[in-house]
């Protein structure tokens, strides 16, 4: 047996309906897509794992880096599964996370509903004890009563504990010496927002102390089983999580700060998009993934993916800002919905076909799965319309009944409609492509972006099936399908590099600036963030620095990347022309001429990320000799509104410049790319797939 090198790394990516496992043996990858196991999510990395080690035929043991991402996190706040938690706040705040910020997402809905709070009302108690804006002890802590509270917390049954008290960004003390004495009796997780997130506004800080608390003790569970059963098998490797901003962290800080993991799974497939778009110098790229039970639509500029201080999970209305949960931690920008390979089709009261957002999962699965599933979901819908090989899905793992889908979705939603079954699929097909391609133009509009000018790159299990059409919508004329597009996620992992952001609130304004303050405290946010860096990797760090700065009076700040360095006596007019440039850039114009209107920092930010090797380039390949397919079978055609004949093409037999016309399908292991009658394909160097809008000039 060979003893396990970092130069053997494998990315494990828990869904909601596939465990995506990729294994990385000195350039060569091995990979395979296994169900998700409800009740031990372990148990598909251990499945997967085995897989991968035999085709790759090496023993776990020689694993030299586990990285690992998982929508546990995110499923436990969404389905409201966590722990029974308690919330110790400052006197007076007790309702803050249920009063939220008072602002309607929808202004004229009378019937508005508010996501419930984690935390019900009577699960919160206040103490006494106040902490000004500046930091300053304005009522000392009524230590007292908060034995008082520890005792009737212990009596209650709590499996964790959340406190949040007013200003704590600014002066931890209170929040630091509560925790000392509720540990004295308690033996039970104590998160506190000070450390969770530092950050002003107390709505946002004070929920996600308590979504960080809701999911721990599940998180630390998960988390420590996982490494248990990882030794007995033999694999006794490192584990590192990835985290919603997209760097690594240790198991450790992710079972104290599991928040930090709601994103995980997304965040790998931004980064293995954003390593694409490095490779073949694409400046302006959409990723689009789709899964088994999400699509998630991301940005990326300049080869790196859009990043914000907060974002919501469980939005209670779609695409609607404000109507569900937030958490301010750094994440990944992007835009996620419910539309995945086994989000369930059904028929709402005006007699419209809706997708999502309920899935299928992986218990009981699609009704084409035979796993007992009655429901039609989108997998059923591909299936019938012949995107999918019934004897070739998923390697031939999953045999798939194209019966079993045709009754669901007649039972369900063709009848209702007085429709056949080919319309019927047809029909939840476009809706689902639909709804991708509004939260797409969504997203774009929010950030002030022509999607059109984008290059599109697809990957998840279900992406490459919906790709071109959602291309036809947004009217973009280029889709690049990744080597590995149907595990990407987990591939990305691998990709990621060793990261972590340290952020902390302190409201300056510059005309009270003083740089040996700001020096120090940036001096403390970068040792906290290299810290964790250092946990994983011992090469070179790089931090950024960022001020997120506004103009006094204004209630959002915007980001302004900072050189990495001292500030010195030049630090105010320095900061001054940085702001007024990227408030230029973001806004159109920068105000000026007001009286000498106030600029302020609220918020700094230190992201420390090791020094990963630069990327091999690749120009993007042309035709050079066209493949004629292996065989055909007919596919519904949206373009023409009917099946056509479709030519399916192996993607193992496909060289760097050989082009397939459409209308084809490319299939492979874990995913299948339909090239609609709008496009034709191109093998890239690294076997990629170009697709290229026919008669266009890309």
């Amino acid at each position: 047996m060979t003893p396990r090198t970092d130069d053997i790394r494998l990315g494990a990516d828990i869904g909601g309906t596939f465990t995506d496992i990729a294994l990385d043996l000195h350039g060569t990858m091995y990979s395979t897509k296994v169900l998700t196991n409800y009740a031990a999510p372990e148990q598909a990395i251990l499945d997967g794992i085995a897989i991968v080690t035999r085709d790759a035929a090496i023993s776990p043991a020689e694993i030299g880096i586990i990285i690992h991402g998982t929508t546990l996190a995110t499923n436990a706040l969404i389905e409201r599964r966590g722990a029974r938690t308690a919330l110790i706040t400052t006197e007076g705040f007790r309702d803050v996370i249920e009063m939220r910020t008072e602002n309607r997402f929808e202004q004229y809905d009378l019937n508005l509903q508010l996501p419930t709070p984690l935390i019900p009302r009577e699960d919160r108690f206040t103490v006494k004890g106040r902490i000004g804006a500046e930091g300053q002890e304005l009522q000392p802590l009524d230590e007292a009563a908060l034995k008082d509270i520890t005792g009737r917390i212990a009596a209650g049954g709590f499996g964790s504990v959340a406190i949040g008290f007013i200003h704590s960004y600014a002066n931890p003390a209170h929040e630091r010496r509560a925790r000392e004495i509720l540990s004295r009796k308690l033996s039970i997780p104590i998160s506190i927002s000070s450390e969770v997130s530092p950050q002003m506004r107390e709505f946002e800080r004070f929920n996600t102390v308590c979504a960080n608390a809701y999911v721990r003790p599940q998180m630390a569970d998960y988390l420590a089983r996982l490494q248990i059963r990882l030794k007995d098998m033999g694999a006794e490797c490192p584990v590192f999580m990835i985290h919603s901003g997209g760097g690594l962290i240790s198991v450790e800080t992710a079972s104290e700060f599991p928040v930090r993991l709601v994103e995980s799974g997304p965040a790998g497939g931004a980064i293995f998009a954003a390593d694409i778009a490095r490779r073949f110098g694409l400046e302006k790229v959409v990723s689009y993934d789709m899964g088994g039970t999400t699509a998630k639509i991301c940005l990326i500029e300049d080869f790196a993916p859009r990043t914000a201080r907060t974002f919501e999970v469980a939005r209670t209305y779609r695409f609607s800002k404000g109507s569900g949960m937030p958490i301010s931690i750094p994440v990944i920008e992007m835009i996620e919905i419910g539309a995945g390979g086994g989000s369930i089709a059904w028929v709402d009261a005006m007699g419209r076909i809706q997708t999502g957002p309920e899935s299928a999962g992986s218990e009981p699965g699609p009704a084409c799965y035979g796993r007992g599933g009655q429901r039609p979901a989108i997998t059923d819908a591909d299936l019938v319309l012949g995107k999918l090989d019934p004897d070739n899905f998923a390697g031939g793992a999953i045999r798939l009944d194209t019966s079993a889908s045709e009754q669901a979705i007649l039972r369900e939603v063709g009848e209702r409609l007085s429709l056949d079954a080919m319309s019927t699929a047809f029909g939840i097909c476009e809706v689902v492509d639909e709804n991708m391609a509004n939260a797409a133009r969504v997203h774009a509009v929010e950030s002030g972006k022509n999607i059109s000018d984008n290059m599109m790159i697809a990957f998840g299990g279900a992406a490459p099936l919906h790709a071109a059409r959602l291309c036809e919508k947004l009217g973009i004329d280029q889709c690049l399908v990744p080597q590995g597009a149907g595990v990407g996620s987990a591939i990305g992992f691998l990709k990621a590099p060793f990261g972590y952001e340290a952020l902390a609130s302190k409201i300056t304004r510059l005309s009270q600036f003083k740089p040996a303050e700001i020096n120090a405290l940036l001096g403390d946010l970068k040792a906290s963030a290299e810290s964790f860096v250092q946990a994983g990797a011992s090469g070179e760090i790089v931090c950024e620095i960022t001020a997120f700065m506004r103009y006094a009076g204004q209630g959002w700040e915007i980001p302004v990347p900072l050189p990495d360095e001292p500030f010195g006596d030049d630090a105010v007019t320095m900061l001054k022309d940085l702001f007024q440039a990227n408030y230029q850039r973001f806004f159109g114009r920068a105000i000026d001429g007001l009286g000498g209107l106030e600029i302020e920092i609220v918020t700094w930010s230190v992201k420390a990320t090791d020094v990963r090797p630069a990327a091999i380039r690749h120009e993007l390949t042309t035709a050079k000799r066209t493949r004629a397919p292996s065989t055909t079978r007919p596919v519904f055609d949206p373009v023409s509104g009917e099946a056509r004949i479709y030519g399916i093409v192996e993607r193992a037999t496909l060289c760097a410049g050989d082009s397939v016309r459409g209308p084809a399908v490319i299939v492979e292991r874990e995913t299948s790319t339909v090239i609609t009658t709008s496009f034709d394909a191109v093998i890239q160097s690294d076997g990629a797939i170009l697709l290229t809008r026919k008669g266009s000039h890309a």
